[in-house]
């Protein structure tokens, strides 16, 4: 019989590759996720996991067990949202892990209506950049991620994870002041080329969108100050330093000085945001109202 415990460590070496991350994610201890592994291949009859540098890979049949831990680790949820709606017991603790602009725009009203409908619900929020939240949900730290599409984002099929689309928005262009497109009504990515830039460092999703927009303009943005801050971002535009795209949403209620925003002319940079659980919770008495709540907060927040 195989212990389903060990088929979540199983799943979190497959997603940290490391035993010793796996370990950090599960709150456990490296020697405690070993023997879990190991007793789990003894339970199977077969090798796993084998050593790649520092890191551990899945074998041939590991990576066959865990599409099976996948399934049973969905269906563990849904058979935990089931107990919980047959207990009736709608009262306790969420907590959903955002980036800030989303927290700003979504998850804050979302918490606003959830206090009018659901007052026995207490959401718990945890400020994460898109590409965090969902790896806090798969590792159990959360559970509901509002998330942004980035490279490397587990696939919209993936079967872990339970997803809503919330909405999508543009990015707008940031410009000093004093810039030769200040006045033009709006602006072609590949008018830019040539300056300097200014945006979130790799690993942010919205640095992602902003180096896939230029590189669908023909050019790579000559990135000379990062900032994972828009308001710094911004700052810095204010001062001549470079160029920026900025999400819009983040611009709002912004102090703007010595810049001018303008829209993007063309294929215009858009991020992706929505919420994800693991799946089978996603039926859950104290899941479902939140990610309605946050649904119902994003409606109208398409731009393009």
């Amino acid at each position: 019989m195989i212990d389903p415990r060990r088929l979540r460590i199983l799943r979190a070496a497959a997603d940290h590759r490391t035993v010793t991350a796996a370990a950090a994610a599960l709150y456990l201890t490296p020697s405690a996720v070993s023997q879990q592994l190991a007793a789990l291949e003894q339970e199977t009859g077969h090798t796993l996991l084998t050593r790649s540098g520092k890191g551990v890979r899945l074998t041939a049949a590991g990576e066959i067990l865990l599409e099976h831990a996948n399934a049973v680790l969905a269906q563990l949820e849904r058979a935990e949202a089931e107990l919980a709606a047959y207990a009736g017991g709608a009262a306790g603790d969420v907590t959903v892990a955002a980036f800030a602009t989303g927290i700003a725009e979504v998850l804050a009203p979302a918490v606003a209506r959830l206090r009018a409908t659901h007052p026995t619900i207490r959401v718990r929020v945890r400020d994460a950049e898109g590409d965090e939240s969902l790896p806090m949900v798969l590792d159990g730290e959360a559970d509901v991620a509002l998330a942004v599409e980035y490279r490397g984002a587990p696939r919209e099929d993936d079967r872990r994870l339970a997803r809503v689309a919330l909405y999508a928005e543009s990015f707008d262009a940031v410009l000093p002041a004093g810039h030769p497109l200040a006045h033009a009504p709006e602006v072609r990515l590949s008018e830019l080329a040539e300056d300097d830039w200014i945006g979130p460092y790799p690993g942010n999703p919205c640095h992602d969108v902003v180096f896939l927009a230029c590189e669908l303009a023909g050019f790579e943005p000559r990135l000379v100050h990062s900032s994972d801050d828009f308001r710094a971002v911004v700052a810095l535009a204010g001062a001549g330093a470079g160029v920026a795209l900025v999400p819009r949403s983040a611009l709002r209620g912004m102090e703007q000085k010595n810049t001018v925003v303008r829209p993007v002319a063309g294929p215009a940079a858009t991020r992706r945001v929505f919420a994800a659980v693991r799946s089978g919770a996603e039926h859950h008495p104290l899941i479902s109202p939140v990610l309605d709540a946050l649904a119902r907060a994003a409606q109208g927040l398409t731009t393009g």
